[in-house]
């Protein structure tokens, strides 16, 4: 058993070099009910965009226009992308940089901060998750941002330079978007601004970052499996590789999200279903 377990985490670890076969080792192959059904570029346009350029005009029927779209794109598809959202792109753009070049690092060098047990952020390859029968093929670098004193700094990297301060920026800007939604979304049901925020008590905020190598049939795994986000909302934001897709008939079909530069894609969590 415990050899099982050793071969099982010297595989995961290999994933970065695997992305150089022609096969996709069997851990890593999905059961035919679970492998994609739309290739990761046959994007949609059907998800909803919305604009937050008036969610603060003085123009009552223009703000009032911003909160039906939102409102209306949840209760239709659980989802929706947003622009002119405020938070600064030069931001996005260094974070996405950096966290590109985190994963170009050895893998000497990011096992480091690799998530064991105990731990509550750190890198790992295919899933946090103990006992996962069929693997993810990515790799991922995860921690708690807010509240701030949750914030272990030993976890995060010093490679590459300049991580800590971009990461802070970017999680306060993403922070203000997240308690705008949710103040939206409060206002939009008849309650108090503040009603679903003071509902979550704690604001926490978890960041995760994915980097999904290239892979040699991608027609037989997942980058990430099928699965509903934890939490109150989700605040992604994917490159223009995509791969991102959803459902809203219980998986029966999916649609792949196409990458808009400059927005988020935001997701209710189950806490707020």
């Amino acid at each position: 058993m415990a050899g099982n377990l050793e071969q099982a985490k010297a595989l995961k670890r290999s994933l970065p070099t695997l992305s150089k076969e022609v096969t996709v080792p069997s851990a890593f192959i999905r059961n035919e009910e679970e492998r994609p059904k739309v290739a990761h570029d046959a994007f949609s346009n059907n998800v909803p965009i919305v604009s937050f350029v008036d969610i603060d005009s003085t123009d009552s029927a223009r703000r009032s226009a911003v909160f039906r779209n939102i409102v209306d794109a949840l209760e239709t598809w659980g989802t929706f992308q947003v622009i002119d959202h405020g938070v600064d792109p030069t931001l996005v753009s260094a974070m996405a940089d950096l966290s590109t070049r985190f994963f170009q690092l050895p893998a000497e060098e990011k096992l480091r901060f690799e998530m064991t047990a105990g731990k509550r952020g750190g890198y790992a390859v295919s899933s946090h998750l103990f006992g996962e029968e069929i693997e993810n093929w990515r790799e991922f670098f995860t921690f708690f941002s807010y509240p701030v004193e949750s914030r272990d700094f030993a976890m995060w990297p010093e490679q590459p330079k300049g991580w800590q301060e971009v990461v802070e920026r970017y999680c306060e800007a993403n922070m203000k978007l997240a308690s705008r939604i949710l103040e939206v979304l409060s206002e939009s049901m008849g309650l108090e601004k503040g009603a679903f925020k003071e509902a979550c008590l704690q604001m926490d905020q978890k960041v995760l970052v994915n980097f999904y190598p290239r892979c040699p049939q991608p027609e037989l795994t997942l980058g990430l499996r099928r699965h509903t986000d934890p939490g109150t909302i989700t605040i992604l934001h994917q490159d223009h590789v995509g791969g991102l897709q959803i459902t809203r008939d219980g998986g029966r079909t999916w649609l792949t999200v196409k990458p808009i530069d400059g927005a988020f894609v935001i997701n209710l969590g189950d806490h707020a279903h």
